[in-house]
């Protein structure tokens, strides 16, 4: 199977596991709980995506392209996230909970992939 293909699978997962646990809170806490899952969640999702875009890009054969094209994503990837995390609690009102569950719910998704 194609790497960027596994790698989109895994950013598609960590997607479903935001939607699962939005619709846990959604059910048990009501909808700004699942507001604040859907952007803690979204993070991770935005920040896999920036990642596998900038470390699958063009890298055809060369090792060292390949691992600068890694480290790029990685980089990308850290950006992104300080970046949305300093949007999301400058400009929404969170439930703290929620959101962090979401987000480290995308992350369980990232090592069970690395994992198998």
């Amino acid at each position: 199977m194609d790497v960027r293909r596994t790698a989109l699978k895994l950013v598609l997962g960590q997607g479903a596991a935001t939607l699962v646990v939005a619709a846990l809170f959604l059910a048990f806490s009501g909808a700004a709980a699942a507001r604040s899952a859907l952007l803690g969640g979204g993070i991770g999702v935005v920040a896999s995506l920036g990642m596998v875009v900038v470390a699958f890009g063009p890298t055809a054969g060369d090792p060292r392209r390949i691992m600068r094209g890694f480290y790029r994503g990685e980089a990308v990837k850290l950006g992104l996230t300080v970046l949305l995390f300093a949007v999301a609690l400058r400009f929404f009102v969170i439930a703290p909970a929620p959101f962090f569950a979401a987000y480290v719910a995308t992350f369980l998704v990232y090592w069970i992939a690395l994992a198998r």
